[in-house]
């Protein structure tokens, strides 16, 4: 380490010991070189006020101030050792020099003076080892010695007293002085390579517990961990960037070099997909150049993961696009100052989880630059928070950022990420969201064109159900949707043959913008059409035109959008009270959906449920409430932890359900007929999920084959009447279970 420069920075309120460790042969590592740890014990002495220390040597290696203060303890003993030599002078101490007694003290003085630098824990053991030689030697006359042994208990009391020594006293039994796999308990740095701004804690936590582990597309290895002293899970990630050799990452440090030098201009950035794959093929074929420049052999495996690693760290978004890689995860959120928090998730097996990323500023303004370019939304003073979606291999996320002075600390971003593919009710019910009976009902109102709003409080799944809604109207009609942010799964369902039209307009907490109104964005779907409509959250004024919309679109399509509220009355509330909507306006919803989650007794655990399905009536005046203008179709029974049906639904009173009914002949008056298509859709809903979960294959549940049931439901349905005359709901079902057995054959035999 004699080759290292030293030097210390001040960066924000923290002190950064900078140690150039790349001329160094030996590894930078406070833990394993006791070289290393002598430059820095040195350093220490000469600057007090260092919180941080990081090493150089192709990567950094960062240890942070709780683990600095181990070793400031012990600097500071050692200081006080210096500042007394005559204290701790043997002439002055003996008063006179026994061959002996001076052949230990010079032992002493070198453990004092020198090894504690390099080696404080193995220093402690044999100042103890010492002491109990010294008392056997002299145990007829340790008075001659006495002292010596009061240096020794001196100087073994200060060490006890630390940190360092209490932490690592239950592991020094049979410790051999030397092992340095000692301080690995306690010193493990935060890594992050050349060409990262973020950086990884990338060892395990020492008494974490395993409870999970999977790979990700990338081959990142996931590792969640139980910890003893914290309720929140460890998600620990090493991704490939961590796994490279010496000589790749000295390659992938000089094409990043090349490539930064271009940096895309927001032209370009308005279409990432296609910057991410010319940075792809440019940084692909520059890999390969600069490798055989070096006589490095590649694999083609290995350059194209570089490559991909490479584009990460340029026009991505770092280790933020590995977290949105898992399917698992819901939310991500990071907080300001960057550089000191983790980065902290959602799971949708272990709930809140913290994680080994600590970004940095560097990352942040990175991050908070492309998200500009790509939206066209200012993030700025006058604009401090910016709402937008993101598009990365793997995954779509929804994103919110806010900056000074709303955050006084700087940047800090939520991450939503929204599933691959659409949710559906068969998925609902898989995860208890839904009843079998709950998504029957849902596909009967839909298919009768009424008017919803899903109601419920963040993160309760609302956008999710509004999506899986979409793929319950049948493909036969145009659907138009309306977001400030791209949530929705238009462009999924376009692909499997919807007539979709997506319009994005401003978002409202936007002060400046050159897009289109929500307001506007609404009363434009009047004038593009018969369609069904669905407006990703209703926030502002445009609630009013959304009304509209319902108004107009009465009894003729779908129209549905999304709304925070916890109840029936909730929502009114803040339709008529906030956003001022005319209560006979407000008439015009149909029916409320109220989803929510649900908590354990422990408060350790939540699962999304659908709590309320409730139909608005339309013969009360001033107040829903009070004049019984809701009622509920179905309520959540936590006994059974399920929707049940209630007594009005049970009896057949439902103005909703009868109006439907009235446009059809069939059912017209006949309130049996209108209960047993109901118990009909649900029966084909619960008997897909069946099969998905006999044959372990939940593929059956997503969008592309659940549109495919709806699809045959209809043209049976229609065949059944065809052939006898009437609707009959065992032989719609049977021949709808044959073609069902017949589909998943073929698709286990492609």
């Amino acid at each position: 380490m004699n080759n290292c420069k030293t030097k210390v920075m001040l960066e924000g309120d923290e002190y950064i010991l900078m140690v150039d460790c790349n001329q160094c042969p030996l590894s930078a590592s406070l833990e394993d070189n006791k070289e290393c740890m002598n430059t820095i014990f040195s350093s220490l002495l000469k600057n007090k006020n260092v919180t941080k220390v990081v090493l150089s040597q192709k990567r950094d290696y960062e240890y942070n101030e709780k683990q600095i203060s181990l070793l400031k303890e012990i600097a500071e003993i050692y200081r006080r050792i210096i500042e007394n030599k005559t204290r701790f002078s043997l002439i002055n101490a003996e008063g006179s020099v026994d061959k002996k007694v001076s052949e230990y003290y010079v032992r002493f003085k070198k453990f004092i003076l020198n090894e504690i630098k390099s080696d404080p824990v193995g220093t402690y053991v044999e100042l103890v080892r010492l002491r109990r030689e010294i008392k056997v030697e002299f145990q007829d006359n340790l008075n001659k010695v006495s002292n010596l042994l009061s240096m020794l208990d001196e100087i073994i009391g200060m060490l006890e007293r630390t940190k360092l020594i209490t932490i690592l006293k239950p592991y020094l039994p049979g410790y051999v002085v030397g092992d340095r796999r000692i301080y690995s308990k306690i010193f493990y740095p935060t890594i992050k390579p050349d060409f990262m701004f973020s950086k990884l804690m990338a060892t395990y936590p020492h008494e974490g517990e395993v409870i999970d582990s999977y790979f990700l597309p990338d081959e990142t290895e996931v590792t969640i961990f139980s910890l003893p002293d914290n309720l929140l899970k460890l998600y620990h990630i090493i991704p490939p960037e961590l796994k490279l050799s010496e000589e790749e990452y000295t390659i992938l440090d000089k094409a990043r070099a090349i490539l930064t030098e271009h940096t895309p201009n927001r032209e370009e950035f308005t279409n990432p997909t296609r910057v991410r794959d010319v940075f792809y093929n440019v940084g692909r074929d520059l890999i390969e150049e600069l490798a055989q420049q070096d006589n490095i052999n590649l694999t083609p495996e290995k350059i194209d993961q570089m490559a991909k690693i490479l584009v990460r760290y340029t026009v991505g978004f770092g280790l933020i696009e590995i977290l949105l890689e898992d399917e698992n995860i819901q939310d991500i959120t990071i907080n300001s100052p960057q550089g000191k928090n983790k980065v902290f998730l959602i799971h949708s097996k272990h709930e809140d989880c913290f994680t080994n990323i600590i970004p940095t500023t560097a990352d942040a303004e990175s991050w908070a630059s492309k998200l500009r370019m790509i939206s066209g939304r200012p993030l700025d003073e006058a604009n401090p928070i910016l709402d937008t979606e993101i598009e990365v291999p793997y995954a779509r996320a929804r994103v919110a950022v806010v900056t000074q002075p709303l955050n006084p600390n700087g940047l800090a971003f939520a991450f939503r990420r929204h599933r691959n593919k659409p949710w559906t009710l068969p998925l609902f019910i898989k995860n208890r969201m839904l009843s079998p009976l709950a998504a029957g009902l849902l596909s009967f109102l839909i298919d009768g064109s009424r008017t919803f709003l899903v109601a419920g409080t963040r993160s309760a799944g609302k956008s999710s159900l509004l999506g899986a809604m979409m793929v319950e109207v049948m493909r036969k009609f145009r659907i138009i949707t309306i977001e400030d942010t791209l949530e929705l799964p238009g462009e999924y369902l376009k692909n499997l043959g919807y007539n979709i039209q997506q319009l994005k307009v401003a978002s409202a907490l936007s002060k400046q913008s050159s897009e289109a109104s929500a307001t506007e964005g609404i009363r434009t779907t009047l004038r593009l059409g018969d369609s069904a409509l669905f407006v990703g959250e209703v926030r502002s004024e445009e609630a009013r035109a959304l009304y509209e919309a319902m108004r107009v679109g009465a009894l003729a399509n779908v129209v549905a959008g999304t709304i925070h509220g916890d109840s029936p009355y909730g929502v009114y509330d803040r339709i008529v009270n906030d956003l001022n909507v005319p209560k006979t306006s407000f008439k015009a919803t149909d029916i409320i959906i109220v989803a929510n989650q649900i908590r354990s007794p422990d408060g350790l655990k939540r699962e999304r449920r659908v709590l309320q399905i409730t139909e608005v009536r339309k013969n009360w005046e001033n107040d829903p409430l009070l004049e019984k203008g809701f009622v509920d179709l179905m309520k959540y029974d936590p006994e059974e932890d399920a929707l049940v049906v209630t007594n009005e639904l049970m009896n057949g009173d439902s103005e909703i359900l009868k109006s439907i009914a009235g446009n059809v002949r069939e059912w017209a008056g006949n309130w049996d007929a209108i209960w047993d298509n109901i118990l009909l859709r649900a029966k084909i809903k619960e008997e897909l999920v069946k099969v998905s979960e006999n044959l372990k294959d939940d593929s059956l549940l997503e969008a592309d084959f659940v549109i495919a049931c709806n699809d045959q439901f209809h043209k049976i349905s229609d065949k059944v009447k065809n052939d006898l005359g009437k609707l009959d709901s065992k032989e719609i079902f049977s021949r709808w279970k044959a073609w069902l057995d017949f589909a998943v054959r073929n698709r286990e035999k492609s």
